[in-house]
């Protein structure tokens, strides 16, 4: 079963450290979401319909919103994994366009031959965070440093807008939008796809398609992104049970919630808690 060695959160987003010896089930985060092997065996992870290495001189680059999979060799020993989830805004600090690392295509590619200064930064940032967990600023400061390296290395970042105005989208079909803002607002109560397809005004199949050609994901898996994103703030940050956590969230039992948790995460929310409260 893999395991969370650390796992630091703030303003940045989160930083995790996970020894993994299982898959993960095909998932989505709204962040930019940087993988970068730590030790281990060399492992891989599926990007769209495509898969691609981790290695010591490769990193696995996933968009935000981009459904991706961990594919664990069960014939391999685990790897340990430095797992980046870091958020739009945090990054803007640095240059306006980087906010852009929030929606498709800021990463030109899934993967990439890492620099030696990333590869150092990244196994600096792991040191720390295990030899110093509850450190935050100085894990801030390293994952700076480390993520303007990948961003300069990995984006064609010299192309972003200067200006926020100018990132405006459009284009999305109402339609979309409409269900979007159904399934955040109810991510308890979310079990039925035919309710938002008729909330939308739509057959289920025109839904379905109409869904993944906007989103580039169906419906259920951008669902259980947003049901997720709400599972770890609670668990982060508040004290409720985990049984109450997952009822608000709309399973019917306990393990129901831990077993969606763990096929997401890698590690259940128990253990992901306690973990995360190593940094407090």
């Amino acid at each position: 079963m893999s395991t969370a060695l650390r796992i630091a959160h703030g303003e940045f987003g989160r930083v995790a450290l996970l020894d993994m010896d299982c898959s993960l089930v095909r998932h989505a985060h709204p962040h930019c979401h940087v993988l970068l092997k730590v030790e281990g065996a060399d492992t891989q992870f599926a990007v769209g319909d495509q898969v691609y290495p981790l290695t010591d001189s490769s990193a696995v680059l996933v968009n935000g919103w981009q459904p991706h999979a961990y594919v664990h060799d069960p014939s391999r020993p685990c790897t340990l994994i430095l797992a980046l989830y870091v958020e739009p805004q945090w990054l803007k600090r640095f240059r306006p366009g980087w906010a852009a690392s929030g929606a498709p295509g800021f990463f030109s590619q899934p993967s990439g031959e890492i620099s030696p200064r990333i590869r150092n930064l990244s196994m600096a940032l792991a040191a720390e965070m295990m030899s110093r967990p509850d450190s935050v600023s100085a894990h801030e400061t390293l994952l700076s440093d480390l993520m303007v390296a990948v961003i300069e290395r990995f984006t064609p970042w010299r192309s972003f807008p200067a200006s926020i105005r100018e990132m405006a989208v459009t284009g999305r079909d109402w339609r979309i939008r409409r269900a979007i803002d159904a399934m955040r607002a109810e991510a308890g109560h979310a079990s039925n796809m035919d309710k938002f397809a008729k909330a939308a005004g739509l057959s289920r199949a025109h839904f379905f398609r109409l869904f993944e050609n906007s989103e580039g994901m169906p419906p259920k898996v951008y669902l259980n992104v947003v049901r997720m994103e709400h599972a770890v703030q609670a668990v982060l940050h508040q004290d409720a049970s985990f049984a109450e956590i997952g009822e608000r969230l709309g399973f019917a039992e306990p393990a129901h919630f831990t077993r969606f948790f763990r096929n997401h995460s890698g590690v259940g929310p128990r253990e992901f808690r306690n973990v995360s409260r190593l940094a407090s």
